[in-house]
């Protein structure tokens, strides 16, 4: 692996969208204000449990990139964290996770039925909000964003331990993550009055970190003395996700470790001696470091994709967020 650059503190590298952060935050909070009870206590539960923002803070920084922040591009990055937080909640159903965050999922407090109808709810709002902006390109992208991401939790329902292929892995985290982080970027720069060329080379840009970004947090995964991402280790391979150390690990594998793995995986239950095993045969085969291998590989191209755009300090704090994304707790 390359060496690791200076890391800036996240608070530092978002210090040229504080105030434009600050406003999403409240109309993020504002906005779940309803009349029922359970929406406004569901919501608020999930909106308030320490995510970084990071979505709403690439639209943003895209749209400083290129030109303004304006009101419209704060909207935007609230409907960009409305539909991020609506995958999350249908994700622990879909997943039966007791943690989000280090804290109890909302379908542990509230039960599934109320996780999926307030997912249910945020996207609907979503595209309601969507709408004032009157921007067909806007809908557009997020439209085909959403059936994308829906798309790649089927494909990672459905695939079975056989479908361990590379290419099976980055459409799903394409699908589910990368497309986001795709049109986050496109429609900040769109927003902040960006040309064609502009957007198409952002959009690039969105799309090779959320590609680095799943990567690197399913690799750290698998680091079983790292337990500050909110999540306890070994999540993904107690829910049998063929993530890309494990998938990685697999192709590599002698026929006897092999047939070990895949005892595990059919396992009744995956246990933390499982979850230790397998961490010890990604370490030794050195599936954690390809696959942080490639997420620098992936942020390499973010990076390139910033070489069309001008220099400024929004620019400069992209490339910024790109570190820390990659090199974040390792």
């Amino acid at each position: 692996m390359s060496s690791q650059p200076p890391i800036v503190p996240l608070d530092q590298i978002l210090a040229p969208i504080g105030d434009h952060l600050k406003k999403v935050e409240q109309l993020l909070l504002e906005n779940m204000r309803s009349e029922i009870p359970l929406l406004s206590e569901v919501g608020q539960y999930i909106l308030k449990s320490g995510g970084k923002r990071i979505r709403p803070a690439m639209l943003l920084l895209a749209a400083g990139s290129v030109g303004k922040i304006t009101d419209d591009a704060c909207v935007a990055a609230n409907i960009i964290e409305y539909l991020h937080t609506a995958t999350l909640l249908h994700d622990d159903v879909v997943d039966n996770a007791e943690l989000r965050r280090s804290q109890k999922s909302a379908r542990t407090i509230w039960g599934n039925e109320a996780s999926v109808l307030v997912g249910d709810y945020l996207f609907g709002y979503a595209f309601y909000y969507l709408g004032t902006l009157k921007n067909l390109q806007l809908v557009e992208i997020l439209s085909k964003t959403a059936t994308l991401m829906a798309q790649g939790e089927i494909k990672q329902l459905t695939r079975n331990n056989q479908m361990t292929t590379e290419a099976e892995y980055l459409d799903i985290i394409y699908y589910k993550t990368a497309s986001l982080m795709e049109a986050a970027m496109q429609i900040g720069c769109i927003l902040g009055g960006g040309g064609e060329a502009e957007q198409a080379l952002l959009g690039r840009c969105g799309k090779n970190i959320g590609m680095a970004f799943q990567m690197v947090d399913d690799a750290l995964d698998y680091d079983t003395s790292n337990r500050e991402l909110g999540k306890e280790p070994g999540v993904d391979l107690k829910e049998r996700k063929i993530t890309l150390p494990l998938s990685h690990l697999m192709e590599t594998v002698s026929k006897a470790e092999r047939a070990e793995i895949d005892a595990i995986l059919a396992a009744d239950e995956i246990t933390d001696a499982h979850v230790e095993r397998i961490g010890l045969l990604i370490s030794l085969h050195q599936s954690d470091t390809y696959t942080l291998e490639q997420a620098q590989a992936y942020m390499s191209r973010a990076k390139q994709a910033l070489d069309g755009i001008a220099d400024s300090r929004f620019k400069s704090s992209i490339i910024q967020l790109s570190d820390f994304i990659v090199f974040r707790k390792m």
